[in-house]
């Protein structure tokens, strides 16, 4: 009884998934997890050079 318990569990958070999946939210997350990627690693570069910039007046 309990296996069959968890194959329902696992049914319904399949079909959630394929409703967002197939609805489109998953391109839109995927899109803006790409925008978020570049915007921190710009973020990231700019940090490393002001880091080291500033390590070399101390």
């Amino acid at each position: 009884m309990d296996l069959l318990r968890w194959t329902l569990i696992f049914l319904v958070i399949a079909l959630i998934a394929a409703v967002f999946g197939f609805g489109g939210i998953a391109a839109g997350a995927a899109e803006i997890g790409k925008i978020l990627f570049f915007v921190f690693l710009v973020l990231f570069l700019i940090s490393l050079f002001y880091g080291r910039s500033r390590n070399r007046r101390l």
